[in-house]
């Protein structure tokens, strides 16, 4: 069985490597970015099974040596010691290859948003931005602001894999604390709104300009100023959808209306999955946890230092260090529950 699973791995991977070169695919940009996408994805797997190779090597040339007499305690001991290599390969392999989200190797578009609890809940949103661009700088990703004001933030996180790692970011994230404006040291809870949406490639999404109202205005900053004398602001509206983006951080139009359309390009191909995977909301949520934002996927109780995760009802006791954007803990437990349920879903299949 897993011979079988690592002979198609090689074939595939093979296959791909050609592809990846050939001049009639790399002229092609719509299945160039497919063939670059499907080749990523397999490369861990066939990382992998080059280690299964020379561990399986290493043990079929210890049982040919004990065949001929050999007791040598040390050959014993390595014979051993590669078979169990190979077992913990066999099991590595099987989860690289269990079905992984298509859009994981994105990059992404974060949109940050006070909830419930006003003026502190648009300050945890502020909290929150700190705390996944410090994430993002720790993953060796780049994050770029798109829109930073009224309590709302929206920017892009550059990065092979982002989306693989900052989609269990999504939902509501509650906080628990004593408030500055808090003159009786009274607890509050306040909520921010977290959407991560995989950004869609020129071949994800295509967007008919007969479909889009573009309104340009004057940028204008807090209580009404003018913030340049050009309408540089830009208002961006998809008719068939009727998605409204907005951008006026830039002083140029056209970086406006570029910085808008990513957004709006965004949107509709989160939309769009949606619409495609209507059928199967409870198998997705069984596998990444909860698909619905409005569910509560996290705690943050600066009394206690603690941060719960309810998706996988972890707990750990360093506030502090997961607001200076260390992650990754958290991350790695909700990408092994995900690993774990799809695996299960693949072979009740």
């Amino acid at each position: 069985m897993i011979e079988d699973l690592i002979e198609q791995i090689e074939a595939r991977f093979a296959e791909l490597s050609e592809q990846m070169t050939d001049p009639e695919v790399i002229g092609d940009r719509h299945r160039y970015a497919e063939v670059g996408r499907a080749y990523r994805q397999l490369e861990p797997a066939a990382k992998l099974v080059a280690q299964w190779r020379r561990a399986h090597d290493d043990a079929a040339g210890a049982e040919e040596l004990m065949a001929e007499g050999s007791d040598d305690p040390e050959l014993r001991e390595m014979l051993a010691s590669a078979r169990e290599h190979v077992e913990q390969l066999e099991e590595e392999i099987r989860l690289a290859m269990v079905e992984r989200d298509p859009n994981d190797s994105k990059n992404v578009i974060v949109e940050i948003q006070g909830g419930a609890g006003g003026e502190e809940a648009g300050l945890w949103a502020g909290d929150l931005y700190r705390m996944l661009t410090r994430y993002a700088e720790r993953a060796g990703c780049k994050a770029e602001p798109l829109e930073i004001g009224d309590g709302k933030y929206t920017f892009a996180i550059k990065g092979d894999g982002a989306y693989s790692i900052f989609k269990y970011e999504g939902g509501t994230h509650r906080v628990q604390r004593v408030p500055e404006t808090e003159s009786q040291g009274r607890i509050h809870t306040s909520t921010a709104t977290v959407a991560v949406l995989p950004e869609a490639e020129d071949v994800d999404v295509e967007i008919n300009p007969n479909d889009l109202q573009i309104d340009v205005y004057r940028s204008s900053g807090p209580g009404g100023q003018s913030v340049n004398t050009t309408d540089s602001a830009v208002r961006i509206t998809h008719k068939p959808s009727g998605i409204v983006v907005s951008m006026q951080d830039e002083k140029s139009q056209l970086q406006n209306r570029e910085k808008a359309l990513r957004v709006l390009r965004a949107r509709l191909y989160e939309r769009a999955l949606a619409e495609q995977q209507a059928e199967l909301a409870a198998d997705r949520r069984a596998q990444v946890g909860t698909g619905d934002r409005a569910e509560k996927i996290r705690t943050y109780n600066y009394s206690e230092r603690r941060v719960t995760d309810h998706r996988i009802k972890l707990t750990v006791h360093n506030l502090d260090a997961v607001l200076e954007g260390e992650l990754n803990d958290i991350t790695a437990a909700l990408q092994a529950d995900e690993r774990r349920r799809r695996l299960e879903l693949q072979a009740a299949a």
